[in-house]
């Protein structure tokens, strides 16, 4: 194949968790009389991991939050979804049968910036966490998306969990967001759009978009790494 290997975002691309997740820190917020509205969130924030959410908030409302009050936040926020999840299907359709075919063909892994144990909870009852060779989660890098940190720990754990000599030109991502597209591209990844958050027209750097992972094939993303890849071409 020419395909090597699989790199998925989390939210909103396995699980249509970023509505949940909005509530979540709308809920936190609110107890500290601050509102959050969805616009504001998805053109600003959604690319951001818990941390980054809250400190760039913070900045832009001129809150001067230290990283104690943050990190209490991030707490708060945590358990807010929690309660949002518990005993609710998030995946989205399709997720779960195209993440199975790619197991059975290539290493896959995840790059996020959710919560670890958000992650495991949800792909564990799933029935998929043993198909994923790693998973990069909140705070496993210095810096989150848009840095291609994410995507490059990914990456290099996938090449000495599988012993194989990847190239990233024949390695995917998929992401729903031009952070992650741009954190992606940056690790010299090949980047898939999905539109599960935002349109076509607002995910610059994607190779190819689709509804979905429903729509996806591998065959479709062993035709694309057949295409030679040119660095800071897109």
């Amino acid at each position: 194949m020419n395909l090597q290997a699989i790199v998925f975002d989390f939210d909103g691309v396995i699980a249509n968790s970023e509505p949940l997740h909005l509530r979540a820190f709308q809920s936190a917020l609110a107890e500290e009389g601050i509102t959050l509205g969805a616009g504001e969130y998805y053109a600003k924030y959604l690319g951001f991991d818990d941390v980054g959410v809250f400190e760039r908030l913070s900045a832009d409302r001129g809150l001067t939050w230290s990283e104690r009050q943050v990190a209490a936040m991030v707490a708060r926020k945590g358990v807010k979804l929690q309660e949002l999840v518990h005993g609710g299907a998030v995946l989205f359709p399709g997720a779960a049968n195209f993440i199975r075919a790619s197991a059975a063909s290539v290493p896959v892994a995840i790059a996020s910036g959710a919560l670890k144990h958000e992650i495991d909870e949800i792909v564990g009852a799933a029935g998929l966490a043993h198909l994923f060779t790693t998973i990069v989660a909140a705070g496993d890098t210095p810096e989150s998306k848009p840095s291609p940190a994410p995507y490059r720990l990914a990456f290099d754990r996938l090449r000495e969990r599988t012993d194989r000599a990847l190239d990233p030109s024949r390695v995917v991502a998929i992401e729903d967001s031009r952070w992650g597209l741009a954190s992606a591209a940056g690790a010299g990844l090949r980047c898939v759009g999905v539109t599960t958050s935002y349109p076509a027209h607002e995910l610059p750097g994607a190779e190819l978009i689709v509804s979905g992972l429903a729509d996806l094939t591998v065959a479709m993303l062993d035709a694309l790494c057949a295409v030679p890849y040119a660095k800071g071409s897109r």
